[in-house]
């Protein structure tokens, strides 16, 4: 995997980020048409990413294309009558982490390798959601070509390989609290 940067943001980058946080609070309710912009964004930042690293990426490729399925998941979920109201809040908070620019790994900072953290974390959130919600609504609402249970196991097994341990184990106590 590419190693992705730690070092604080630069006060451009800082300012930059704090401008985008803004101006997605100022936006409100994510919307269905906002959510398909978002989408159509993040598919073809990473698709550019990929046909310029991709070879030196290897496995990671294939868990960053997830990424913008995961996030389309996760916000037909939030308008599902079958899903419950507490299910529902994480749900919405897994798709403010993917929407909003500061994260754990901010990919206004580490360009789209930024996004496995938010991979990560809606994985969690969907492994957990599957205790109390049918894996039906899950599969009904995936537009990905594997299972979608099988790719939240496949990324759940592959968490420490794809976001530093630490990440992890935040991201873990996120869903937690």
């Amino acid at each position: 995997m590419e190693e992705s940067r730690t070092d604080p943001p630069t006060p451009e980058q800082a300012d930059d980020i704090e401008r985008r946080v803004r101006e997605e609070v100022e936006r409100g309710e994510v919307t269905s048409e906002r959510a398909r912009r978002f989408y159509d964004r993040v598919r073809t930042s990473i698709q550019e990413y990929l046909d310029r690293k991709g070879r030196v990426l290897g496995k990671t490729a294939e868990y960053l294309m997830l990424v913008p399925d995961i996030f389309i998941l996760l916000f037909r979920l939030t308008t599902d009558r079958r899903v419950h109201g507490k299910d529902k809040v994480l749900l919405g908070s897994a798709v403010a982490y993917f929407i909003l620019p500061f994260d754990l790994m901010p990919e206004a900072i580490v360009g789209p390798i930024g996004y496995l953290d938010d991979l990560v974390f809606a994985v969690y959130v969907l492994n957990r959601i599957l205790s109390s919600s049918d894996p039906a609504v899950l599969r009904e609402h995936w537009s990905g070509r594997e299972d979608v249970l099988a790719v939240i196991q496949r990324v759940l097994g592959a968490a420490d390989s794809l976001v530093d341990g630490s990440v992890a184990g935040r991201l873990k106590k996120m869903i937690k609290k």
